[in-house]
């Protein structure tokens, strides 16, 4: 067998950090398997079209959820990048952290070293920020961070308009305070996307100690005892590893790899025929994932971004970007967004992404006509899922339950958030613009049920599946991973991805992905131990 003394499974925004690190010491082989293809498609790198990426859908993979009751019994479709790079290669590109209880909260939960004041230092030494210079941000480091240089007309109304609504501007969601409204900063460079792959594989690529291969799948990890030796290819090959193996692949790949290989809920897993290695109940449960709901107005004039890119239209914003790297085509489309308290206790609840344009999603078809699209989603959910195995088939997709607005507060939040979009709608800088509202129907304010219903029956996912391998102390009967990272109760193997998330950040998980990965990566090269 061929031997390695690291394996990453998975090539998306974590895979890509820890596959550059591990490889910058020369004494390391490391192996980086990816399932999905090189991020060589030119929409991937184009800021406006990754529309056309999920449209094509080969640079991503849609996972089903199963239809429950508290979804209006709908499927939860989930897409996930399926391509080197993962999220960072397909997502809007925007860059948020969290807020700093998520992470205090972490600490609190007996993780020590994940507060607060143990990870921003790791976020900065991370960013290379072009617009804001001080204690909360880098400018050094790999990931770039800047505004996009295109801000539509309807972007600039939501911001106006949300300060008419009573929500406050803010510059900097990553600063001392998320509350506000205002635009995002991108991960985007001289007017690209800046992945995951872009900011630390590109590096590490050419490297002799770092094979990466992509269009393979990992059908098992391979033990001795309760020591992780290798991994097993769905061609039959088998890889051996004499250090670890470094679990990247998702919240829904890495606990069904894991389940599959004979680590979680032993009756389960015995129920299927498979050899259990260790008995770990917690993985595959706890997931969560951020939902929105879809608030839209009509606009009285075709000024969104639907049909700006057809005909010489659409010659002049190709030419303007490739001689000027600015322009429609540099926009990441959800340019502007803003964070909202609505209970009152001094924290954000929701957020808003907006988009200058009316959109639909995998089921449902998009409103045929120019306007705007805000979407608040639950920052917090007390809603839990799970991931589980379908069978003993390693090809087979995994059986999971979203676990979408099973907790009746998690209604309730969402039915205030769109309560205050509709305000913000009617706000003076929006309302002189709009024809009618879209969604949801005119007339329901203030109907309790019909607002539900519209919850219930139009939520999407934000693509933040998370927390199915959580991060606690082996006193948790649901931990699934120590502080390091480290599967308890087994040798070699650490999950870096945002499965070990004990509960999700307040925002988009891009960010603190890489962060997971790059903490992971120090301790395991020994430049900054984590609590064990």
């Amino acid at each position: 067998m061929e031997r390695y003394d690291y394996i990453v499974v998975g090539g998306g925004s974590s895979g890509c950090v820890m596959a550059s690190r591990l490889s910058e010491n020369p004494g390391n082989r490391v192996l980086l398997i990816e399932s999905g293809r090189k991020d060589r498609d030119p929409w991937i790198h184009i800021p406006a079209t990754f529309f056309k990426v999920m449209e094509k859908g080969i640079d991503v993979k849609i996972y089903e959820g199963e239809p429950t009751e508290s979804f209006a019994n709908r499927t939860n479709y989930i897409p996930q990048g399926h391509v080197i790079g993962g999220g960072s290669s397909v997502n809007a590109m925007v860059y948020i952290r969290g807020a700093a209880a998520d992470y205090d909260n972490w600490a609190q939960m007996g993780n020590r070293g994940w507060s607060y004041d143990d990870v921003l230092p790791v976020f900065r030494d991370l960013e290379h920020n072009h617009v804001i210079h001080d204690q909360f941000h880098g400018d050094s480091g790999e990931l770039h961070v800047s505004r996009t240089r295109y801000q539509h007309p309807l972007s600039k109304a939501f911001v106006k308009a949300c300060t008419e609504a009573g929500i406050p501007a803010n510059d900097d969601f990553n600063g001392a305070s998320q509350e506000g409204a205002g635009f995002y900063q991108t991960t985007t460079h001289n007017g690209r996307r800046w992945s995951s792959a872009q900011a630390f594989l590109r590096k590490a690529e050419g490297r002799q100690n770092l094979n990466i291969m992509t269009r393979r799948r990992v059908a098992r990890i391979l033990f001795e005892g309760n020591k992780a030796v290798g991994v097993e290819m769905e061609t039959g090959e088998r890889i051996a590893c004499g250090g670890e193996i470094i679990m990247c692949a998702g919240a829904i790949e890495t606990p069904r790899l894991m389940q599959i290989s004979g680590i979680g809920n032993a009756e389960e897993i015995s129920g299927h025929g498979i050899e259990v290695v260790h008995d770990l109940p917690g993985v595959g449960e706890n997931f969560q994932d951020h939902l929105e709901v879809p608030v839209q107005g009509e606009s009285k004039d075709p000024i969104s971004l639907l049909g700006q890119d057809k005909g010489l239209k659409a010659m002049r914003h190709g030419l303007q970007y490739m001689l000027t790297r600015t322009g429609i085509l540099s926009s990441n489309v959800v340019e502007c967004g803003a964070f909202a308290d609505l209970t009152g206790d001094g924290v954000v609840d929701v957020q808003f992404h907006t988009l200058p344009t009316l959109v639909g999603f995998v089921d449902r078809e998009p409103y045929n006509g120019h306007g705007i699209t805000m979407s608040p989603c639950n920052l917090r959910p007390k809603s839990r899922g799970s991931v589980k195995l379908r069978s003993s088939n390693p090809k087979d997709p995994a059986l999971f339950d979203a676990g979408g607005y099973t907790d009746p507060w998690d209604v309730e939040i969402m039915v205030r958030a769109v309560q205050l979009g509709i305000r913000i709608l009617k706000a003076p800088a929006l309302a002189s613009i709009m024809k009618r509202r879209v969604l949801p129907e005119e007339g329901i304010e203030n109907d309790r049920s019909a607002l539900e219903q519209h919850v219930r029956s139009t939520s999407k996912t934000v693509f933040h599946p998370s927390g199915t391998c959580k991060m606690s102390p082996e006193t948790d009967k649901m931990a699934v991973v120590g502080p390091d990272l480290k599967v308890h109760g087994i040798e070699g193997l650490r999950v870096a991805d945002a499965s070990v998330m004990p509960t999700l950040v307040s925002g988009n998980t891009n960010a603190p992905v890489m962060m997971i990965a790059e903490r992971c990566a120090r301790d395991i090269m020994g430049k900054h131990k984590l609590a064990g």
